[in-house]
């Protein structure tokens, strides 16, 4: 597909930039623990001093907008890095991570905020708005994390919903040297909209995600996604440290059937998916290890 970007989205491109913002919060243990129950797993911290497992900052520094500010999907209608596109929809399309040093309970954090990137692109179902934010995680002035997150928006008349996935017909692949299966059920979604403050309703109001958005039943959260894949290096690389970490959401997943998250170590990283079986993966993404100093010399192993 050729063409000219409609107006709405040529004159965001051009010109909306909003000003970088700064939030600051102390960490707590509640949320952590709280998400641990969601993946049926041990309390990863219990106490102030605990490092956060990476990317679970994302309980933390939460918006909350006022009921009378939300819009029929259940976003908030305005913000100062939503885009000025008329009903809009927004989905999750990646993101990438670098992580210096952990972030703690306890830690007075500082998110420094910016749109680094707005641009369009046509593509299968109409145009796309697509909007880089780059967060970065201070503690005592010292940068912990940065994060960028790609989001995806589009109008309605071109938010055809993806059909669930169908399986593929190829040769079974060899089991993945880390795997488990996660079924997001409604009351699983539901928790974890409730965690994470995400008031969108394609992932709790069955009758709105499939009367109003065309999706087949209730749509699996990316960031519940991306936080599954790192999953793996939590339960099968304990030892190890995450230093970086990018993931790209591919095809959506729905409740409420189980899908298998799945990973390949690859030197001093990993190869992380997860999908349902026999299908394409809705979610890949990659994470690289720090590397470990050996005990005799400098050299890293």
């Amino acid at each position: 597909m050729t063409g000219t970007a409609p107006e709405a989205f040529a004159r965001i491109e051009a010109g909306w930039r909003p000003e970088p913002v700064e939030t600051t919060e102390f960490v707590t243990a509640a949320p952590s623990q709280a998400l641990s129950g969601i993946f049926d797993q041990p309390v990863a911290v219990a106490g102030v001093g605990d490092a956060l497992p990476p990317v679970w900052h994302w309980l933390h520094l939460l918006d909350r907008p006022a009921q009378a500010e939300l819009g029929e999907d259940g976003h908030p209608r305005d913000g100062l890095f939503l885009p000025p596109l008329p009903d809009r929809r927004r989905m999750f399309g990646g993101g990438r991570f670098e992580f210096h040093e952990p972030i703690r309970v306890g830690d007075l954090v500082t998110r420094r905020s910016e749109v680094t990137s707005v641009r369009t692109r046509q593509g299968g179902s109409g145009w796309l708005l697509l909007v880089t934010l780059r967060h970065e995680f201070f503690v005592e002035g010292m940068l912990r994390t940065t994060e960028e997150q790609d989001i995806v928006y589009k109008q309605p008349d071109a938010a055809a919903a993806a059909p669930r996935a169908a399986a593929e017909s190829r040769a079974a692949a060899p089991p993945a040297p880390w795997t488990y299966s996660l079924r997001p059920d409604p009351t699983l979604l539901f928790r974890f909209s409730a965690l994470t403050y995400n008031a969108h309703r394609i992932h709790y109001d069955r009758d709105y995600a499939t009367g109003v958005e065309g999706y087949p039943d209730l749509v699996v959260h990316g960031p519940l996604l991306a936080l599954a894949l790192l999953e793996l290096p939590r339960r099968f690389a304990p030892a190890r440290t995450v230093a970086s970490f990018t993931f790209r959401s591919r095809a959506p997943l729905f409740a409420p059937d189980a899908f298998v998250v799945s990973g390949v170590p690859d030197g001093n990283g990993a190869q992380l998916s997860a999908g349902q079986p026999g299908a394409a993966p809705g979610i890949t993404g990659t994470v690289t290890f720090r590397q470990r100093l050996s005990r005799d010399s400098e050299e890293v192993t």
